[in-house]
């Protein structure tokens, strides 16, 4: 290994990982006016979100979706055409909107004078970081505080091991050269399900094992129920309540070994490509924890308080801590942690993540589940509408799913919105809003909404929890 330099200036801050929540630190301390490093192991900024994640999944979630409308829509709407499938194209602007973004990432730490340092970060104890660049040379970095922000990775399946093109992970489903004839997705989780989605629309026969008796755990179980439904009516097929036992490959494809979770007789599915999506782990391997004083729980995981490590000047954002596995509570965390160094107020309110699930009809939620309120004990009411009654996605043909409105039966207080439905990513955010005001169901009910708009079924929910939804 090269001799190691040690950088002259000390930071005020250090971030391990150039991820959502590691970036967003990055430049939050750079408009605050600390000195800050941020170092990141991959030739390009944004981490798994940017690169092999949220981004690129969304890029072909989209064009399979056009692909799909294409063959299947458009002739009802009188316009015709006939769809041909070019995966080479489709894969090709997947990357260059990556790259479009990565080096947006590039100017903003420009514009905020943060320093990026290319390299794997290891700790080498209190206010010392260690980082060895892809040439084997090392530069040591003095800090006050150090940001650990290094994100997560998928979580492998015991018994079945990764094979290029045949047993794959979420970044290998981004990646495939053509279209597998049966895709076999392990997990009926958020990225199962998206990933699963994509290659659907583009003609594989996808079903989905999971290991519970539902899927997407975490969401609303009556939304979703409902949800499955609309993805069965789209041709996905699901093996819930069963647990993988074992993968085996061949050049014909692979064979999936899988039994009831409660016991019972194994049965083997075959496929060309299996997608392991079972969730992800925290990546805190060889980050020299121990030279701090610092260890995981048995998950993985640091704990924190209010960002804080038990070790004083060490900090934790994003997924390699406890909450949501999702890049918009990295960016939270990582805003949060940063002003409290600076000498601010930083605080999340975890209830107020809002969770989406990127599919056609879209999951969207924001604070409590009927599950937990009944399992909780709160005395609450339910204001429900459908799509099939709102005029804008009656007349654009996208009438599955409704609006759900949680709401405190004594105070009126909104405690939970889910939508499952068109854009229910976007819409999810007026609750969001509403719910961090401590809004009612009723300030959202006598709102106005524009007209016609998807929206309207948010408010017409909201005006359920009273009784007096008017357009259905």
């Amino acid at each position: 290994m090269a001799q190691a330099s040690a950088s002259d200036t000390p930071y005020d801050v250090v971030i391990i990982g150039g991820g959502p929540g590691g970036y967003n630190a990055a430049i939050r301390a750079g408009q605050l006016g600390l000195k800050v490093a941020c170092i990141e192991m991959r030739e390009t900024l944004g981490g798994t979100c940017l690169n092999v994640g949220c981004m690129p999944s969304k890029a072909l979630l989209h064009a399979s979706e056009m692909y799909e409308a294409a063959g299947r829509e458009f002739a009802g709407l009188g316009i015709e055409v006939s769809p041909t499938l070019n995966l080479g194209q489709m894969m090709k602007q997947k990357q260059e909107s990556v790259t479009a973004l990565t080096k947006g990432i590039e100017f903003l730490f420009k514009k905020n004078k943060v320093d990026w340092v290319k390299g794997r970060g290891r700790l080498k104890g209190k206010g010392v970081v260690e980082v060895e660049a892809a040439d084997g040379t090392t530069t040591t970095l003095k800090t006050a505080n150090v940001v650990i922000a290094t994100g997560s990775e998928p979580t492998p399946l015991p018994g079945v091991t990764f094979e290029a093109g045949k047993v794959i992970d979420s970044t290998g489903a981004l990646a495939l050269d053509k279209v597998p004839e049966k895709l076999i997705v392990v997990g009926a989780g958020i990225i199962g399900l998206e990933l699963g989605s994509v290659w659907r629309r583009l003609g594989a026969e996808v079903t989905v094992v999971e290991y519970l008796d539902r899927i997407t755990p975490g969401v609303d179980s009556d939304v979703a129920t409902a949800f499955q439904r609309v993805l069965t009516k789209q041709g996905m097929k699901f093996k819930l309540g069963a647990k993988v036992t074992g993968a085996r490959t061949s050049k014909s494809g692979v064979e999936l070994t899988i039994e009831p979770a409660k016991g019972g007789e194994a049965e083997t599915l075959k496929g060309d490509v299996v997608l392991v999506a079972i969730g992800r782990r925290p990546y805190t391997e060889g980050l020299g924890l121990e030279t701090v004083g610092l260890t995981t729980d048995k998950r993985g995981f640091l704990d924190n308080d209010h960002f804080r490590t038990g070790t004083d000047g060490i900090w934790v954002v994003g997924d390699v801590t406890h909450g949501p596995m999702l890049a918009h509570k990295a960016e939270e965390d990582a805003v949060a942690a940063i002003e409290t160094i600076a000498g601010k107020a930083g605080h999340v309110d975890y209830n107020l993540v809002p969770g989406v699930v990127y599919t056609s009809p879209e999951v969207a939620w924001v604070g409590q589940t009927e599950d937990q309120l009944k399992a909780a004990g709160v005395a609450y009411k339910v204001g429900k509408f459908p799509f099939t009654a709102n005029s804008r996605a009656k007349i654009n043909h996208e009438t599955d799913g409704y609006a759900k409105v949680l709401a405190d039966a004594e105070t009126d207080k909104v405690l939970g919105v889910h939508i499952l439905g068109p854009q229910a990513g976007e819409m999810i955010h007026e609750a969001a809003m509403a719910m961090a005001f401590g809004g009612s169901s009723e300030d959202i009910a006598r709102t106005c909404h524009a007209h016609p708009t998807r929206s309207e079924a948010v408010r017409q929910a909201a005006m359920g929890v009273e009784g007096w939804t008017m357009q259905a």
